[in-house]
């Protein structure tokens, strides 16, 4: 195994058409555009095993404001483990390297989980926001209260109030 971190930038077309394929086939189909787009930019975290790309995530830049302050915040996007070494420990390691990026370069880490993908971060200290989420849009804050209760935040906040993610296309968080 190899593990390896860089920027989308020193992805070549072909390390990206594979992160691309194992997210297609770890989330079943189910990843827009949109969401693809949402994991580039920033710091991917790839490992890599004798059959190819057996895991990934990535971290990128987003700004959150919370009690009045914007927060620079580590966004973790596009965490997937392929099929055949799922539950051998390669989400643990793409997460602790995800998590020394978040805190040694972030004010806050962040990331919206799915009920099957919250054991993993919960287990690794990352807590479950109770507060109100919101985004600026375009026309301006809105609550997003479908999102309310699988978002998970890593860093020290006041654990009442509210988060305002900036915006951005597709699925905000």
């Amino acid at each position: 195994m190899t593990l390896r971190l860089a920027h989308t930038a020193d992805l070549d077309p072909a390390e990206l058409r594979a992160v691309r394929a194992l997210l297609d086939d770890a989330f079943d189909g189910d990843l827009s555009d949109a969401d693809w787009e949402h994991g580039l930019g920033g710091t991917h975290v790839l490992v890599h095993d004798g059959a190819g790309l057996a895991a990934h995530g990535a971290v990128v830049m987003r700004r959150v404001r919370h009690r009045g302050r914007w927060l620079r915040t580590g966004y973790v996007e596009a965490v997937a483990v392929r099929a055949d070494v799922r539950r051998t420990g390669l989400g643990g390691r793409v997460m602790a390297e995800v998590e020394r990026v978040v805190d040694r370069a972030y004010d806050l880490g962040a990331l919206s989980a799915s009920e099957a993908g919250a054991a993993l971060y919960t287990a690794r200290g990352w807590q479950r926001w109770a507060g109100q989420v919101h985004a600026l849009s375009p026309d301006g804050i809105v609550r997003l209260p479908e999102e309310e209760g699988g978002v998970y935040v890593r860093g020290a906040l006041d654990a009442d109030g509210e988060l305002v993610f900036d915006w951005r296309d597709g699925d905000v968080l």
